[in-house]
């Protein structure tokens, strides 16, 4: 399944922002929209898109299971409910937000729910979220490698997560990044701003640009119509293997989705 490079994620935004946002991203030609069942907004999201005239045909839409959700009972009841939200039929992609919280389930029963769901065509693909590589593992007994559209994680220039990246790789498995941006961090980066000014572009676009030259989907998230417009320009920005290892050596596994539910990190 081909899932768009650039997405519009819609993290923390809520209500007319979020409506605003998905129209605004909608009308520059976003055509991947990426939402979840604990952002709230679903609801939103999907007025936006009815509301916007898009063919549904055309669009490519992920939600994401919440970890009180995980359950055999509950999974596929409550990706009905966030479809009844969505005023859809059927999402494209939909993902495991988190592993259990504490193990307190095995993976291979969320898996298989999640497979049982894409089976009954509620959802086009799967995929999970914040999985560390033993739980990926899991996952991939559970229900096989090429069952497993993306894995989404936290990917920006100061936590490049190379390690848990790799391995999803390795295995087949397509990653998305997620925070690309680091909540604006990298607009205060000196090295990324002098990358950034040889190219006449901006800090924000040389760190969507070095995600999407290492193959990665990007998510970045945005309420106004100028940065929306500019994050999806990142596509044209051509970095040099010296940029590239530039950003590269900013790692400083600085992670900002660290809930204290979190496993424990590769």
């Amino acid at each position: 399944m081909h899932i768009p490079a650039i997405g519009l994620g819609t993290f923390r935004l809520k209500d007319q922002q979020v409506i605003d946002s998905v129209t605004t991203g909608l009308e520059l030609g976003y055509r991947h929209i990426d939402t979840a069942q604990i952002y709230g907004n679903e609801a939103e999201v999907g007025k936006a898109i009815a509301d916007s005239g898009v063919a549904r045909d055309s669009l490519f839409v992920t939600t994401k299971i919440w970890t009180e959700n995980l359950g055999r009972d509950k999974l596929i009841p409550s990706l009905k409910e966030s479809l009844s939200k969505l005023r859809m039929d059927q999402v494209d992609l939909t993902l495991i937000h988190w592993p259990a919280p504490g193990d307190a389930l095995p993976v291979s029963a969320y898996m298989e729910a999640l497979a049982e769901a894409k089976a009954q065509g509620l959802t086009r693909a799967i995929g999970v979220s914040n999985f560390t590589i033993a739980h990926l593992r899991q996952a991939i007994d559970a229900v096989g490698a090429a069952e497993i559209a993306t894995q989404q994680i936290e990917i920006h220039p100061f936590l490049q997560n190379r390690k848990l990246a790799d391995f999803t790789r390795s295995q087949g498995i397509h990653v998305t990044a997620y925070m690309p941006l680091a909540y604006g961090k990298v607009m205060q980066d000196a090295e990324l701003q002098r990358i950034a000014q040889a190219h006449g572009v901006s800090p924000a676009q040389v760190s969507l640009a070095w995600l999407l030259q290492q193959g990665f989907a990007i998510i970045p998230s945005s309420t106004k119509r100028s940065n929306l417009e500019s994050n999806l320009r990142a596509a044209d920005v051509a970095l040099s293997d010296a940029d590239m290892q530039a950003i590269a050596a900013l790692d400083r596994n600085e992670r900002l989705a660290n809930p204290d539910f979190a496993p424990r990190w590769d």
